[in-house]
């Protein structure tokens, strides 16, 4: 993009959206920002964007309309909107159109109509990766503790079990221990996951001496224009009340947001990250 292109930003939970919109000020873009309401919050993005506003899920023609009328051609959707918002979902016309054509309510199928709907009105939805190239982990181990043995064997059960989760667009992340199953992520999302695996993993008659592996993918069929698996400090914070020991996610399709914090957090508390 040049320094007279303008980005737009659907702007879900976290600091994801508002890296993008950061690096992109950064570079001389103009920005505009649509926060979902009570996921983003106008005043994180004010001193990266040219202009914010917030509206409700299920407006999308209100949305057309304010990057229409701002000149924006670009967009990006970025954050996590929870899952479980859809059930709470009040849709203008246009909006109740397209969810009246698609063919289930799983997230990849309602995301890739809303693109498709913009589209129709001149709004293309680029990667959801734009400026955040030096962010995407690459193959490797990240910190300074590489997994054991067994430990690479949950992590190959697990990298099985989060391919399958994420061709049915159910989860991307599945947690391991002692290559058993511990928990799959459905609506609650990747942190609320982990949590629960420990609380699981804390009463159940497990192998104490083994380790909770969490493994996050891709889907096999990634749209980089949405979902991206993601993962910062708040999925290692989660790791350390569960008292997992390893993260594994997928190299080249996963973002990691302030990744040299995220190493020195995950090296203080014993967490090796791999990227495979």
């Amino acid at each position: 993009m040049t320094n007279k292109d303008k980005l737009g930003i659907i702007a879900g939970e976290g600091k994801f959206p508002l890296n993008i919109a950061k690096e992109a000020s950064l570079k001389g873009v103009e920005v505009y920002v649509i926060c979902a309401k009570n996921n983003a919050f106008e005043k994180d993005f004010e001193p990266y964007a040219k202009l914010c506003t917030t509206m409700k899920l299920g407006q999308m023609s209100k949305a057309i309309k304010f990057f229409k009328d701002n000149g924006v051609s670009k967009a990006v959707m970025a954050g996590r909107v929870q899952h479980v918002n859809i059930f709470s979902v009040m849709p203008d016309l246009r909006t109740a159109k397209v969810l009246a054509s698609i063919k289930d309510m799983r997230a990849d199928t309602i995301l890739g109509a809303a693109i498709n709907e913009f589209k129709k009105d001149g709004i293309e939805f680029i990667s959801s990766s734009s400026f955040m190239e030096k962010c995407i982990a690459q193959k490797g181990v990240l910190t300074k503790r590489p997994p054991t043995e067994e430990e690479i064997k949950s992590i190959d059960l697990g990298f099985k079990i989060s391919k399958t989760m994420a061709d049915l667009d159910v989860g991307l992340t599945s947690v391991i221990c002692d290559r058993a199953v511990l928990a799959l992520e459905a609506m609650e999302g990747t942190d609320n996951c982990i949590k629960r695996a420990g609380e699981i993993y804390a009463s159940a008659p497990v192998n104490k001496d083994a380790s909770i592996v969490v493994v996050k993918v891709a889907r096999p069929k990634q749209d980089d224009r949405y979902d991206l698996p993601v993962i910062g400090k708040g999925t290692i914070r989660a790791m350390i009340q569960a008292k997992a020991k390893v993260l594994a996610i997928e190299a080249e399709k996963t973002i990691v947001l302030d990744i040299e914090e995220v190493k020195e957090l995950a090296d203080k508390n014993n967490i090796c990250i791999i990227a495979v």
